[in-house]
């Protein structure tokens, strides 16, 4: 066990606060006012890089870069949410064989997050690009209403037919006549009932999920303004049937099957869905603390949020008043709908004679810029440099780099044909500016006692805490990173580190207890 756990062990073994004492290093106590000062805390977040604008398909750049700039929001937000839409729309009309004659298929399915404070504009910003895709759901809302009052009508004269049919049956049955002609007739008075056209899902249960891909088997996007509660919904006891099925739908391949009392057996030959949602660090921490501490996400749920991206918060701001550029957003649309009507043969797609799915292939430059791309991925991931849940995540950029490069050449090609080093070359930029965002993410979980700190100095900072304190009136208040012991134990830590307080021990009835004191300059600084 080691120095710290033997600490923590002591901590939660103790009935009371006033009863422990801290032993940790063999530091003075430190008298306030005879410190220097406090030392600037560590960083929390590892740097990201920028989003840069031509990592877009060129026929959306212009959307996103007006959207961005009228919300003054990170553009990082639009994107993710148009490249994660892109796929929706995709599905699985056709993917990539990434390879050169392997029959490895990638279907671009993809799910995305943002991540940021409140008031970012998050919400905002991912509901842009849904704009269009939902205009497509109005336009199939109003086909589907109308076929089905159509439906209504034929279903009104099939029924009056239809008794009509079976006393002629009778008669024939009675009469000992030839039956088939008159069963041929029922059966085809049976009109099929109207399908409405769907894209985009909110809330609904994945049996309710399954039922709708059956009618939509290209795939459906789900959109969660806070991504929170869907995820630790897939933790709960019982829900292990909910979490298997998103994890199958994220492949985009595969069929998945229930058996439900009441329901009965649901059938799904094509279970697709990306996802696409906003979620703030402190909720993203915690929950992916605890699945670190729990041993829980094993499965690489996390993982697969490939696009999650958590950009630096904006420094500046100014008020921009404008008309939203039209142009640029009907360029954006005609690119959705030609995506949403398109044709695999048109794109000179080929298609295997027992698989279902037609697919394209890089050209040569872009097939042997993959292959290197691919070689330097497979040995960084076997060289056992990179922390488990990094490693797992940028596993996933094997599907990735092709599912972008795909989707971006089918954005700005509308011939299609092999997939270009362009689109390739694009791709890669991606999967560079999106793992930096991702060290961000897992690292900030990394090195969680800087978080905590840097929580417990905000706190001091806002009065929350008096200048006096004891271990127990820190993790008490429930605070985000500092409701556990173990979690106001690792802030203290840094903070006595960096002489923002000092710890000694005062007697409190038989036994003595750690109190620790705010370096009183902090309080200085801050005016």
């Amino acid at each position: 066990m080691s120095w710290q756990d033997e600490q923590f062990q002591k901590l939660r073994e103790a009935d009371s606060e006033e009863s422990v004492a801290i032993d940790t290093v063999n530091v003075a106590v430190l008298d306030p006012s005879e410190t220097s000062g406090p030392k600037a805390l560590p960083d929390i977040l590892p740097p990201v890089e920028l989003f840069d604008l031509d990592l877009l398909p060129d026929s959306l750049r212009a959307w996103i870069e007006d959207v961005a700039e009228r919300l003054q929001c990170p553009a990082d937000y639009s994107a993710v949410a148009a490249m994660v839409l892109l796929g929706g729309i995709v599905g699985r009309k056709i993917g990539i064989r990434p390879k050169r004659h392997d029959d490895w298929l990638v279907i671009p399915n993809l799910w995305g997050a943002v991540i940021g404070r409140p008031g970012l504009m998050k919400t905002p910003a991912l509901q842009e690009p849904l704009r269009i895709v939902r205009q497509f759901e109005t336009d199939a809302k109003s086909k589907f209403d109308s076929a089905q009052q159509g439906h209504k009508s034929k279903a009104i004269v099939a029924e009056l037919e239809g008794k009509q049919l079976k006393k002629t049956l009778d008669k024939a049955i009675r009469d000992g006549k030839d039956l088939s002609g008159i069963l041929r007739k029922l059966e085809n008075l049976e009109e099929p009932e109207p399908i409405r056209r769907r894209h985009i899902v909110n809330d609904t249960t994945v049996e309710m999920l399954g039922e709708l891909l059956k009618q939509n088997p290209n795939g459906l996007t789900l959109f969660r303004d806070e991504l929170t509660g869907f995820l630790k919904s897939l933790d709960k006891e019982g829900r292990e049937g909910a979490r298997a099925f998103y994890l199958e739908s994220w492949n985009g391949d595969g069929r998945f099957t229930y058996d439900r009392i009441g329901r009965g057996t649901i059938d799904i030959p094509a279970a697709i869905v990306s996802i696409i949602g906003a979620i703030q660090p402190g909720p993203l921490g915690e929950y992916l603390r605890h699945q670190a501490a729990g041993g829980a996400g094993d499965d690489g749920l996390i993982q697969r949020f490939q696009l999650i991206v958590w950009p630096d918060c904006p420094t500046t701001w100014r008020n921009v008043d404008r008309i939203p550029d039209g142009v640029a957003k009907q360029r954006a649309y005609e690119v959705y709908e030609r995506l949403d009507r398109m044709n695999a043969v048109e794109l000179a797609a080929q298609r295997d004679e027992n698989d279902s799915i037609s697919f394209l292939r890089f050209d040569s430059d872009a097939q042997d810029q993959f292959d290197e791309w691919r070689e330097k991925l497979e040995i960084g991931l076997r060289s056992g440099n990179e922390h488990p849940t990094i490693e797992s995540h940028l596993a996933k950029y094997r599907s990735l780099i092709p599912s972008l490069a795909l989707l971006i050449h089918l954005a700005d090609d509308p011939g299609g044909g092999a997939v270009t080093a362009i689109a390739l070359d694009k791709a890669i930029r991606w999967g560079q500016y999106l793992e930096s965002h991702a060290r961000r993410i897992y690292g900030s979980v990394a090195q969680r006692s800087v978080v905590a700190a840097s929580n417990l100095a905000g706190k001091i900072r806002d009065g929350s805490l008096p200048p006096e304190f004891t271990l127990r009136e820190i993790y008490r208040h429930g605070w985000t990173g500092l409701s556990e012991r173990s979690e106001a134990f690792a802030a203290v830590e840094v903070l006595l580190d960096h002489d923002w307080i000092s710890e000694s021990r005062v007697e409190s009835g038989t036994k003595p207890k750690t109190v620790f004191r705010v370096n009183t300059q902090v309080y200085e600084n801050q005016a």
